[in-house]
Protein backbone atom coordinates (compact mmCIF):
# COMPACT_ATOMS: atom_id res chain seq x y z
CA UNK A 1 0.00 0.00 0.00
CA UNK A 2 1.17 3.61 -0.45
CA UNK A 3 0.17 5.05 3.19
CA UNK A 4 -2.08 7.52 1.79
CA UNK A 5 -4.25 6.33 5.44
CA UNK A 6 -2.23 6.30 8.63
CA UNK A 7 -3.02 3.54 11.10
CA UNK A 8 -5.26 5.62 13.22
CA UNK A 9 -7.15 6.83 9.93
CA UNK A 10 -7.50 3.17 8.93
CA UNK A 11 -8.75 2.26 12.76
CA UNK A 12 -11.49 4.99 12.35
CA UNK A 13 -12.37 3.29 9.05
CA UNK A 14 -12.78 -0.08 10.55
CA UNK A 15 -14.89 1.11 13.23
CA UNK A 16 -17.03 3.18 10.87
CA UNK A 17 -17.80 -0.05 8.70
CA UNK A 18 -18.28 -2.27 12.04
CA UNK A 19 -21.15 0.17 13.41
CA UNK A 20 -22.79 1.21 10.43
CA UNK A 21 -22.19 -0.68 7.27
CA UNK A 22 -24.29 -4.06 6.17
CA UNK A 23 -21.98 -6.00 4.30
CA UNK A 24 -23.29 -8.71 1.39
CA UNK A 25 -23.43 -11.89 2.46
CA UNK A 26 -22.20 -11.83 5.52
CA UNK A 27 -23.31 -13.26 9.02
CA UNK A 28 -22.68 -9.94 11.07
CA UNK A 29 -22.57 -11.20 14.65
CA UNK A 30 -18.66 -12.13 14.75
CA UNK A 31 -18.25 -8.65 14.07
CA UNK A 32 -19.71 -7.55 17.72
CA UNK A 33 -16.51 -9.79 19.20
CA UNK A 34 -13.26 -9.25 18.80
CA UNK A 35 -13.05 -10.11 15.03
CA UNK A 36 -12.83 -7.00 12.91
CA UNK A 37 -14.81 -6.38 8.92
CA UNK A 38 -11.96 -6.86 6.46
CA UNK A 39 -11.58 -3.64 4.28
CA UNK A 40 -9.92 -4.03 0.96
CA UNK A 41 -7.60 -0.78 0.64
CA UNK A 42 -6.10 -0.44 -2.64
CA UNK A 43 -5.56 -3.18 -5.74
CA UNK A 44 -3.17 -2.92 -8.39
CA UNK A 45 -2.73 -5.79 -11.38
CA UNK A 46 -3.88 -8.57 -9.52
CA UNK A 47 -3.29 -7.91 -6.02
CA UNK A 48 -5.39 -6.24 -3.27
CA UNK A 49 -4.19 -4.89 -0.08
CA UNK A 50 -6.59 -4.95 3.13
CA UNK A 51 -6.28 -2.65 6.46
CA UNK A 52 -3.60 -4.87 7.86
CA UNK A 53 -1.61 -3.64 5.04
CA UNK A 54 -1.37 -7.79 4.06
CA UNK A 55 -0.87 -8.43 0.09
CA UNK A 56 -3.41 -10.98 -1.44
CA UNK A 57 -3.57 -12.51 -5.03
CA UNK A 58 -6.84 -12.22 -6.52
CA UNK A 59 -7.72 -15.45 -7.64
CA UNK A 60 -12.19 -14.21 -8.44
CA UNK A 61 -11.35 -11.13 -9.84
CA UNK A 62 -13.11 -8.88 -7.14
CA UNK A 63 -14.79 -11.50 -5.10
CA UNK A 64 -17.93 -11.80 -7.59
CA UNK A 65 -15.68 -12.70 -11.38
CA UNK A 66 -15.59 -8.74 -11.95
CA UNK A 67 -12.47 -6.94 -12.60
CA UNK A 68 -11.89 -8.71 -16.20
CA UNK A 69 -9.05 -6.33 -16.64
CA UNK A 70 -7.26 -5.87 -13.22
CA UNK A 71 -7.27 -3.43 -10.92
CA UNK A 72 -5.40 0.01 -11.31
CA UNK A 73 -6.31 0.66 -14.26
CA UNK A 74 -5.86 4.61 -14.90
CA UNK A 75 -7.11 5.36 -18.24
CA UNK A 76 -10.35 3.67 -17.80
CA UNK A 77 -10.59 5.84 -14.39
CA UNK A 78 -9.60 8.76 -17.01
CA UNK A 79 -11.93 7.93 -18.98
CA UNK A 80 -14.99 7.99 -16.50
CA UNK A 81 -13.68 10.93 -15.00
CA UNK A 82 -13.52 12.94 -18.27
CA UNK A 83 -16.92 11.65 -19.58
CA UNK A 84 -18.48 12.86 -15.83
CA UNK A 85 -17.43 16.03 -16.49
CA UNK A 86 -18.42 16.60 -19.83
CA UNK A 87 -21.92 14.66 -19.23
CA UNK A 88 -22.67 12.26 -16.39
CA UNK A 89 -26.33 11.24 -16.33
CA UNK A 90 -29.88 11.81 -18.56
CA UNK A 91 -32.14 9.22 -18.64
CA UNK A 92 -32.12 6.71 -21.35
CA UNK A 93 -35.09 7.78 -23.02
CA UNK A 94 -32.76 10.05 -25.00
CA UNK A 95 -29.11 8.60 -25.94
CA UNK A 96 -25.52 9.37 -25.26
CA UNK A 97 -22.32 9.78 -26.57
CA UNK A 98 -20.64 6.87 -25.36
CA UNK A 99 -23.85 4.97 -25.36
CA UNK A 100 -23.94 4.62 -28.83
CA UNK A 101 -20.23 4.18 -29.27
CA UNK A 102 -20.14 1.47 -26.74
CA UNK A 103 -23.18 -1.05 -28.15
CA UNK A 104 -21.68 -0.45 -31.71
CA UNK A 105 -18.44 -1.56 -30.39
CA UNK A 106 -19.80 -4.59 -28.83
CA UNK A 107 -22.25 -5.59 -30.74
CA UNK A 108 -19.89 -5.90 -33.64
CA UNK A 109 -17.98 -8.76 -31.70
CA UNK A 110 -22.15 -10.68 -31.38
CA UNK A 111 -23.38 -11.05 -35.14
CA UNK A 112 -26.81 -11.61 -34.98
CA UNK A 113 -27.43 -9.78 -32.50
CA UNK A 114 -28.43 -5.66 -32.76
CA UNK A 115 -29.96 -4.04 -30.02
CA UNK A 116 -28.74 -2.98 -26.50
CA UNK A 117 -30.89 -1.83 -23.46
CA UNK A 118 -28.81 -0.25 -20.62
CA UNK A 119 -29.39 -0.30 -17.34
CA UNK A 120 -27.30 -1.46 -14.17
CA UNK A 121 -26.86 -4.60 -12.42
CA UNK A 122 -27.07 -8.50 -14.06
CA UNK A 123 -30.32 -9.11 -11.56
CA UNK A 124 -32.04 -6.02 -13.88
CA UNK A 125 -31.00 -6.98 -16.82
CA UNK A 126 -32.52 -10.37 -16.58
CA UNK A 127 -35.46 -8.48 -15.14
CA UNK A 128 -35.85 -6.58 -17.94
CA UNK A 129 -35.25 -9.72 -20.30
CA UNK A 130 -38.37 -11.41 -18.29
CA UNK A 131 -40.61 -8.36 -18.77
CA UNK A 132 -39.96 -8.23 -22.24
CA UNK A 133 -40.96 -12.59 -22.63
CA UNK A 134 -44.27 -11.52 -20.50
CA UNK A 135 -45.03 -8.36 -22.64
CA UNK A 136 -44.27 -10.51 -26.23
CA UNK A 137 -46.89 -13.26 -24.61
CA UNK A 138 -49.47 -10.48 -24.50
CA UNK A 139 -48.87 -9.06 -27.47
CA UNK A 140 -48.42 -12.10 -29.64
CA UNK A 141 -50.06 -14.90 -27.73
CA UNK A 142 -52.77 -13.64 -25.90
CA UNK A 143 -50.63 -14.18 -22.83
CA UNK A 144 -50.48 -17.72 -22.74
CA UNK A 145 -46.94 -18.17 -23.88
CA UNK A 146 -45.23 -16.44 -20.85
CA UNK A 147 -43.32 -19.61 -19.37
CA UNK A 148 -39.95 -18.97 -18.75
CA UNK A 149 -37.45 -22.13 -18.26
CA UNK A 150 -34.37 -21.84 -16.16
CA UNK A 151 -31.80 -24.60 -14.66
CA UNK A 152 -31.48 -26.61 -12.21
CA UNK A 153 -27.64 -24.96 -10.69
CA UNK A 154 -27.92 -21.63 -12.85
CA UNK A 155 -28.20 -18.29 -11.05
CA UNK A 156 -29.80 -15.62 -11.92
CA UNK A 157 -30.08 -12.43 -9.67
CA UNK A 158 -31.13 -11.57 -6.37
CA UNK A 159 -34.94 -9.95 -6.97
CA UNK A 160 -38.02 -12.22 -6.27
CA UNK A 161 -38.26 -12.45 -10.24
CA UNK A 162 -35.05 -13.73 -10.89
CA UNK A 163 -34.73 -15.65 -7.67
CA UNK A 164 -38.21 -17.10 -9.22
CA UNK A 165 -36.12 -18.12 -11.72
CA UNK A 166 -32.75 -19.45 -10.01
CA UNK A 167 -31.41 -22.91 -9.37
CA UNK A 168 -29.97 -22.90 -6.58
CA UNK A 169 -31.97 -23.57 -3.46
CA UNK A 170 -30.09 -22.29 -0.80
CA UNK A 171 -29.88 -18.92 -2.40
CA UNK A 172 -34.13 -18.99 -2.59
CA UNK A 173 -34.63 -20.35 0.58
CA UNK A 174 -36.31 -18.00 3.03
CA UNK A 175 -37.56 -15.60 0.04
CA UNK A 176 -40.81 -17.24 -1.30
CA UNK A 177 -43.66 -16.83 -2.55
CA UNK A 178 -42.17 -16.50 -5.85
CA UNK A 179 -43.22 -15.44 -9.44
CA UNK A 180 -45.67 -17.78 -10.93
CA UNK A 181 -44.65 -18.87 -14.15
CA UNK A 182 -41.49 -19.97 -13.89
CA UNK A 183 -39.93 -23.53 -14.52
CA UNK A 184 -36.79 -25.67 -14.10
CA UNK A 185 -35.39 -27.97 -16.38
CA UNK A 186 -32.72 -30.49 -15.24
CA UNK A 187 -28.79 -29.72 -15.20
CA UNK A 188 -26.40 -30.69 -17.05
CA UNK A 189 -23.25 -31.66 -14.90
CA UNK A 190 -21.76 -34.78 -16.63
CA UNK A 191 -20.14 -35.73 -13.59
CA UNK A 192 -23.36 -35.79 -11.32
CA UNK A 193 -25.28 -37.87 -14.47
CA UNK A 194 -25.37 -41.18 -12.04
CA UNK A 195 -27.77 -38.81 -9.84
CA UNK A 196 -30.09 -38.35 -12.49
CA UNK A 197 -32.82 -41.03 -13.78
CA UNK A 198 -32.13 -42.72 -17.15
CA UNK A 199 -28.75 -40.96 -17.33
CA UNK A 200 -26.93 -42.45 -20.31
CA UNK A 201 -23.07 -42.98 -19.96
CA UNK A 202 -22.59 -41.92 -23.33
CA UNK A 203 -24.45 -39.04 -25.50
CA UNK A 204 -25.04 -37.20 -21.92
CA UNK A 205 -24.87 -34.08 -23.63
CA UNK A 206 -27.71 -34.78 -25.89
CA UNK A 207 -29.70 -36.79 -23.19
CA UNK A 208 -29.18 -33.30 -20.92
CA UNK A 209 -30.94 -30.99 -23.43
CA UNK A 210 -33.89 -33.77 -24.40
CA UNK A 211 -34.74 -33.28 -20.59
CA UNK A 212 -35.48 -29.78 -21.37
CA UNK A 213 -37.85 -30.86 -24.31
CA UNK A 214 -39.83 -33.38 -22.23
CA UNK A 215 -40.86 -30.18 -19.87
CA UNK A 216 -41.70 -27.98 -22.41
CA UNK A 217 -44.05 -31.26 -23.55
CA UNK A 218 -45.63 -31.74 -20.21
CA UNK A 219 -45.95 -27.74 -19.46
CA UNK A 220 -47.12 -27.39 -23.20
CA UNK A 221 -44.95 -25.98 -26.26
CA UNK A 222 -47.91 -22.87 -26.77
CA UNK A 223 -47.28 -21.51 -22.95
CA UNK A 224 -43.44 -21.74 -22.64
CA UNK A 225 -41.73 -18.23 -24.06
CA UNK A 226 -38.21 -18.57 -23.21
CA UNK A 227 -35.78 -20.64 -22.10
CA UNK A 228 -32.86 -18.89 -19.94
CA UNK A 229 -29.43 -20.29 -19.19
CA UNK A 230 -25.63 -19.43 -18.00
CA UNK A 231 -23.39 -20.81 -21.14
CA UNK A 232 -21.39 -21.82 -18.23
CA UNK A 233 -22.74 -22.65 -15.00
CA UNK A 234 -21.09 -20.42 -12.22
CA UNK A 235 -22.18 -20.33 -8.66
CA UNK A 236 -23.66 -23.75 -9.22
CA UNK A 237 -20.01 -24.93 -9.49
CA UNK A 238 -18.74 -24.27 -12.85
CA UNK A 239 -20.17 -26.63 -14.99
CA UNK A 240 -19.26 -26.91 -18.52
CA UNK A 241 -21.62 -28.16 -20.69
CA UNK A 242 -21.26 -31.58 -22.29
CA UNK A 243 -20.19 -32.42 -25.75
CA UNK A 244 -23.54 -32.28 -27.93
CA UNK A 245 -25.72 -30.28 -25.39
CA UNK A 246 -25.82 -26.84 -26.30
CA UNK A 247 -26.61 -27.67 -30.27
CA UNK A 248 -29.38 -29.73 -29.09
CA UNK A 249 -30.63 -26.79 -26.96
CA UNK A 250 -30.92 -24.27 -29.92
CA UNK A 251 -32.93 -27.46 -31.95
CA UNK A 252 -34.79 -27.73 -29.19
CA UNK A 253 -35.88 -23.90 -28.69
CA UNK A 254 -36.73 -23.22 -32.68
CA UNK A 255 -38.83 -26.50 -33.16
CA UNK A 256 -40.99 -24.69 -30.25
CA UNK A 257 -40.60 -21.00 -31.05
CA UNK A 258 -38.50 -20.46 -27.67
CA UNK A 259 -36.28 -17.19 -27.47
CA UNK A 260 -33.09 -18.13 -25.84
CA UNK A 261 -31.83 -16.13 -23.27
CA UNK A 262 -28.28 -16.51 -22.75
CA UNK A 263 -27.21 -15.13 -19.24
CA UNK A 264 -23.74 -14.21 -19.47
CA UNK A 265 -23.20 -12.14 -16.54
CA UNK A 266 -20.61 -14.25 -15.35
CA UNK A 267 -19.29 -15.06 -18.69
CA UNK A 268 -19.24 -12.39 -20.63
CA UNK A 269 -16.75 -10.09 -22.14
CA UNK A 270 -13.80 -12.56 -22.00
CA UNK A 271 -13.99 -14.23 -19.37
CA UNK A 272 -14.10 -17.70 -21.20
CA UNK A 273 -11.69 -17.01 -24.32
CA UNK A 274 -13.94 -15.76 -26.24
CA UNK A 275 -16.17 -12.28 -25.94
CA UNK A 276 -19.09 -14.47 -24.50
CA UNK A 277 -19.12 -17.92 -23.19
CA UNK A 278 -22.30 -19.08 -25.99
CA UNK A 279 -19.77 -18.28 -28.72
CA UNK A 280 -17.58 -21.20 -27.75
CA UNK A 281 -20.41 -23.33 -28.54
CA UNK A 282 -21.95 -22.01 -31.88
CA UNK A 283 -24.87 -20.75 -30.83
CA UNK A 284 -27.30 -18.14 -31.63
CA UNK A 285 -29.53 -16.85 -28.80
CA UNK A 286 -32.28 -14.28 -28.80
CA UNK A 287 -31.44 -12.03 -26.10
CA UNK A 288 -27.99 -11.61 -23.92
CA UNK A 289 -27.59 -10.24 -20.52
CA UNK A 290 -24.38 -9.31 -19.16
CA UNK A 291 -23.37 -6.92 -16.14
CA UNK A 292 -20.05 -7.75 -14.04
CA UNK A 293 -16.86 -7.63 -16.46
CA UNK A 294 -18.70 -5.19 -19.16
CA UNK A 295 -16.77 -2.67 -17.55
CA UNK A 296 -14.47 -4.99 -15.09
CA UNK A 297 -16.23 -2.85 -12.25
CA UNK A 298 -14.64 0.55 -12.66
CA UNK A 299 -18.44 1.76 -13.43
CA UNK A 300 -21.55 0.52 -13.07
CA UNK A 301 -23.40 -1.02 -15.78
CA UNK A 302 -25.28 -3.74 -17.49
CA UNK A 303 -26.94 -4.58 -20.59
CA UNK A 304 -29.56 -6.85 -22.24
CA UNK A 305 -28.75 -7.62 -26.11
CA UNK A 306 -31.46 -8.84 -28.44
CA UNK A 307 -32.20 -9.52 -31.88
CA UNK A 308 -33.54 -7.07 -34.66
CA UNK A 309 -36.85 -9.49 -34.65
CA UNK A 310 -36.90 -9.30 -30.66
CA UNK A 311 -36.27 -5.71 -30.69
CA UNK A 312 -39.60 -4.75 -33.54
CA UNK A 313 -42.00 -6.82 -31.99
CA UNK A 314 -42.26 -3.92 -29.59
CA UNK A 315 -42.62 -0.81 -32.73
CA UNK A 316 -46.07 -0.81 -33.29
CA UNK A 317 -48.14 1.75 -33.76
CA UNK A 318 -47.28 5.14 -32.24
CA UNK A 319 -51.12 5.61 -31.70
CA UNK A 320 -51.64 2.69 -29.41
CA UNK A 321 -49.70 3.98 -25.82
CA UNK A 322 -49.49 0.47 -24.24
CA UNK A 323 -47.33 -1.39 -27.05
CA UNK A 324 -43.69 -0.50 -26.75
CA UNK A 325 -41.48 -1.76 -24.16
CA UNK A 326 -42.62 -0.07 -21.04
CA UNK A 327 -39.50 0.20 -18.37
CA UNK A 328 -36.81 2.57 -17.58
CA UNK A 329 -33.73 1.81 -15.33
CA UNK A 330 -32.63 5.18 -13.93
CA UNK A 331 -29.03 4.33 -13.72
CA UNK A 332 -29.15 2.83 -17.24
CA UNK A 333 -28.79 6.71 -18.21
CA UNK A 334 -25.48 6.87 -16.11
CA UNK A 335 -22.88 8.05 -18.87
CA UNK A 336 -19.80 6.38 -16.82
CA UNK A 337 -20.63 3.05 -16.97
CA UNK A 338 -20.45 2.99 -21.15
CA UNK A 339 -17.15 5.10 -21.23
CA UNK A 340 -15.33 2.72 -18.84
CA UNK A 341 -17.01 -0.26 -21.07
CA UNK A 342 -15.42 1.35 -24.20
CA UNK A 343 -11.92 1.31 -22.79
CA UNK A 344 -12.20 -2.22 -20.89
CA UNK A 345 -13.09 -3.28 -24.39
CA UNK A 346 -9.67 -1.62 -25.41
CA UNK A 347 -7.68 -2.99 -23.31
CA UNK A 348 -8.78 -6.73 -23.93
CA UNK A 349 -7.85 -5.84 -27.79
CA UNK A 350 -4.81 -4.35 -27.63
CA UNK A 351 -3.29 -6.24 -24.67
CA UNK A 352 -4.82 -9.55 -27.01
CA UNK A 353 -6.40 -10.72 -23.14
CA UNK A 354 -8.70 -13.33 -24.77
CA UNK A 355 -5.74 -15.07 -26.23
CA UNK A 356 -4.03 -14.73 -22.76
CA UNK A 357 -7.19 -16.05 -21.32
CA UNK A 358 -6.98 -19.09 -23.95
CA UNK A 359 -3.44 -19.82 -23.35
CA UNK A 360 -3.68 -19.00 -18.95
CA UNK A 361 -6.92 -21.32 -18.84
CA UNK A 362 -5.50 -24.13 -20.33
CA UNK A 363 -2.05 -23.76 -18.15
CA UNK A 364 -4.35 -23.55 -15.48
CA UNK A 365 -6.48 -26.69 -15.97
CA UNK A 366 -3.43 -28.64 -16.62
CA UNK A 367 -2.51 -27.34 -13.25
CA UNK A 368 -5.39 -28.28 -11.66
CA UNK A 369 -5.52 -32.01 -13.24
CA UNK A 370 -2.05 -32.21 -11.57
CA UNK A 371 -3.36 -31.61 -7.79
CA UNK A 372 -6.08 -34.36 -8.51
CA UNK A 373 -3.44 -36.35 -9.52
CA UNK A 374 -1.64 -35.62 -6.05
CA UNK A 375 -5.18 -35.04 -3.97
CA UNK A 376 -7.93 -37.79 -3.99
CA UNK A 377 -10.20 -34.98 -2.65
CA UNK A 378 -10.61 -33.86 -5.81
CA UNK A 379 -13.26 -35.55 -7.61
CA UNK A 380 -13.30 -34.01 -10.70
CA UNK A 381 -11.58 -30.47 -12.25
CA UNK A 382 -13.44 -28.10 -15.30
CA UNK A 383 -13.90 -25.02 -16.63
CA UNK A 384 -13.12 -22.81 -19.47
CA UNK A 385 -11.09 -19.89 -19.88
CA UNK A 386 -10.19 -18.47 -16.91
CA UNK A 387 -13.11 -19.73 -15.27
CA UNK A 388 -12.29 -23.09 -13.02
CA UNK A 389 -13.21 -25.42 -10.55
CA UNK A 390 -12.54 -28.18 -8.69
CA UNK A 391 -15.14 -30.12 -7.08
CA UNK A 392 -13.99 -32.09 -4.24
CA UNK A 393 -15.68 -35.29 -3.04
CA UNK A 394 -14.96 -37.22 0.52
CA UNK A 395 -14.92 -40.69 -1.96
CA UNK A 396 -14.13 -41.09 -5.52
CA UNK A 397 -16.34 -43.76 -6.38
CA UNK A 398 -19.32 -42.85 -4.32
CA UNK A 399 -18.88 -38.97 -5.48
CA UNK A 400 -20.18 -38.00 -2.01
CA UNK A 401 -19.19 -34.20 -1.66
CA UNK A 402 -17.01 -33.58 1.06
CA UNK A 403 -17.83 -31.13 4.14
CA UNK A 404 -18.83 -27.74 2.91
CA UNK A 405 -17.19 -27.03 6.74
CA UNK A 406 -13.63 -28.41 4.94
CA UNK A 407 -14.43 -26.77 1.67
CA UNK A 408 -14.61 -23.77 3.41
CA UNK A 409 -11.00 -24.01 5.40
CA UNK A 410 -9.49 -24.53 2.21
CA UNK A 411 -10.58 -21.07 1.41
CA UNK A 412 -10.03 -19.96 4.69
CA UNK A 413 -6.42 -21.71 4.46
CA UNK A 414 -5.72 -19.95 1.11
CA UNK A 415 -6.19 -17.00 2.25
CA UNK A 416 -3.99 -16.64 5.22
CA UNK A 417 -1.53 -17.51 2.78
CA UNK A 418 -2.23 -14.27 0.78
CA UNK A 419 -4.44 -15.94 -1.92
CA UNK A 420 -8.04 -15.39 -2.34
CA UNK A 421 -10.37 -18.37 -3.76
CA UNK A 422 -14.03 -18.90 -3.98
CA UNK A 423 -15.97 -21.64 -3.35
CA UNK A 424 -19.75 -22.78 -3.80
CA UNK A 425 -21.46 -21.20 -0.74
CA UNK A 426 -24.84 -21.28 0.52
CA UNK A 427 -26.08 -22.38 -2.98
CA UNK A 428 -26.77 -25.89 -3.68
CA UNK A 429 -28.09 -28.31 -0.47
CA UNK A 430 -25.66 -30.93 0.35
CA UNK A 431 -23.51 -29.78 -2.69
CA UNK A 432 -21.80 -26.35 -1.89
CA UNK A 433 -17.95 -28.28 -2.42
CA UNK A 434 -16.46 -26.92 -5.18
CA UNK A 435 -13.65 -24.29 -5.11
CA UNK A 436 -13.86 -21.43 -8.30
CA UNK A 437 -10.58 -19.82 -9.84
CA UNK A 438 -11.70 -17.11 -11.82
CA UNK A 439 -8.36 -14.71 -12.12
CA UNK A 440 -8.52 -11.56 -14.02
CA UNK A 441 -6.99 -11.88 -17.48
CA UNK A 442 -4.13 -10.70 -17.37
CA UNK A 443 -3.10 -13.76 -15.79
CA UNK A 444 0.82 -14.48 -15.99
CA UNK A 445 1.65 -18.11 -15.18
CA UNK A 446 3.59 -17.06 -11.99
CA UNK A 447 0.22 -15.96 -10.85
CA UNK A 448 -1.25 -19.17 -11.65
CA UNK A 449 1.52 -21.29 -10.21
CA UNK A 450 1.16 -19.02 -6.75
CA UNK A 451 -2.53 -20.25 -6.52
CA UNK A 452 -2.70 -23.47 -7.35
CA UNK A 453 0.39 -23.85 -4.92
CA UNK A 454 -1.74 -22.21 -2.35
CA UNK A 455 -4.41 -24.87 -3.05
CA UNK A 456 -2.06 -27.28 -3.04
CA UNK A 457 -1.19 -26.53 0.72
CA UNK A 458 -4.69 -25.58 2.09
CA UNK A 459 -5.67 -29.02 0.77
CA UNK A 460 -2.90 -30.95 2.19
CA UNK A 461 -3.48 -29.08 5.81
CA UNK A 462 -7.21 -29.57 5.88
CA UNK A 463 -7.53 -33.14 4.58
CA UNK A 464 -4.34 -34.25 5.16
Amino acid sequence: MDGTFSENDLSRVVEADRKNVWHHLIQHQPFESAIDPRIIVEGKGMKVWDQKGKEHLDAVSGGVWTVNVGYGRESIADAVRDQLVKLNYFAGSAGSIPGALFAEKLLDKMPGLDRMYYCNSGSEANEKAFKMVRQIAHKKYGGKKHKILYRDRDYHGTTIACLSAGGQDERNAQYGPFAPGFVRVPHCLEYRAFEQDGAPQENYGVWAADQIEKVILSEGPDTVGALCLEPVTAGGGVITPPDGYWDRVQEICRKYDILLHIDEVVCGVGRTGTWFGYQQYGVQPDMVTMAKGVASGYAAIACLVTTEAVFDMFKDDPSDKMNYFRDISTFGGCTAGPAAAIENMRIIEDENLLENTTQMGAYMLDQLHALADKHTIIGDVRGKGLFLGAELVSDRDSRAPADEAKVQAVVGNCMAQGVIIGATNRSLPGKNNSLCFSPALIATKDNIDQIVTAVDKALGDVFG
